[in-house]
């Protein structure tokens, strides 16, 4: 059953520009949704431009959500999936250091950036799916998000990330590597290729599964920057069984995609959910492997998000 979003209900909104992919801004609904699947809302945090007016505006049901509930005096731990709150919204990422028990490094895999938060500002991610928390809570705490002195018009998710040329990434010719895309439909996925040259701050690389259109028996190739090109990840053994809620990648379309277990089938099959589309797919075990991000040159695993 769909989310039922009553006029004055407390919201949050997600914008499927590139420029803002992870990121959940507050809103209060204004108007229920009309036969076009349009809710009316207006943003708690976000200006219309040429104005000192709260933006208003209509959002697709598919983008809007409950206001998560937050645990009360959480802290976090190393890998933890979680939301931070800057740039007027709340932002996914992942932990990667722990400096106390009230400030943490986060990294974003939107804008390839990282930052330190106070534990204050940072709340464990959930996912919104089929009208229910995943995960769950175990004791909920209903807070109201924070409302920052003076708010901006939308901003992009994060500065770029900069290389220098002691900090780019170096490869041998001929290297296995997985690039990404910041492209339409391709957010997400990480593609095979094989590494051939730098080209100024940039890489040579030939795709292992796509061929040009001229002629479909030459491999493509393309330049990539710093953020895009990764070794290939170690391979984790999995035991067993994946388990629900981990996060994986699967193997689907000649390419690789981040989802997360939502449900564990008969016969070594899984259904993972796709943040980036919303989508759900049955996958049998021997497309999927355990999720690792590439950050600041090493391979960091997010462990499943787990509730405390």
């Amino acid at each position: 059953m769909d989310t039922v979003f009553p006029k004055g209900a407390e919201v949050e909104v997600c914008f499927d520009d590139p420029g803002f992919r992870g990121g959940w801004f507050t809103a209060t609904v204004l108007r229920q949704p009309n036969r076009d699947n349009k809710i009316y809302v207006e943003y708690h945090t976000l200006i219309a431009e040429n104005s000192k007016k709260k933006l208003r505006e209509k959002a697709d049901v598919v983008n809007v959500r409950p206001i998560p509930p937050r645990e009360e005096h959480r802290t976090f731990k190393m890998s933890e999936e979680v939301d931070a709150f800057y740039d007027d919204g709340w932002w996914e990422g992942v932990i990667t250091k722990v400096h106390d028990n009230d400030r943490f490094s986060v990294y974003f895999r939107g804008s390839k950036t990282q930052s330190t938060f106070p534990a204050s500002d940072l709340r464990l991610h959930r996912e919104w799916v089929d009208s229910n928390w995943v995960p769950p809570l175990e004791e909920v705490h209903q807070i109201n998000l924070p409302e920052p002195e003076g708010s901006n018009v939308l901003r992009p998710e994060g500065p770029s990330k900069k290389y220098s040329a002691k900090s780019m990434p170096k490869f041998k010719k001929g290297t296995q590597v997985e690039i990404s895309s910041d492209e339409e439909g391709f957010v997400g996925a990480w593609f095979v290729a094989t590494y051939i040259k730098k080209v100024g701050n940039k890489y040579l690389i030939e795709h292992k599964h796509f061929t040009t259109e001229e002629d479909e028996t030459e491999f493509l190739k393309e330049t990539v920057d710093a953020q895009h090109i990764r070794p290939l990840p170690p391979e984790i053994p999995v035991v067993s069984r994946f388990k629900r809620l981990e996060e994986v990648d699967v193997w689907h379309k000649d390419a690789w995609w981040v989802g997360a277990i939502s449900k564990v089938l008969d016969n070594l099959k899984y259904i993972v959910y796709f943040r980036n589309t919303k989508e759900e797919l049955e996958i049998e075990k021997s497309d999927l492997r355990l999720h690792q991000d590439w950050i600041d040159g090493k391979w960091i695993r997010a462990s499943a998000a787990l509730t405390s």
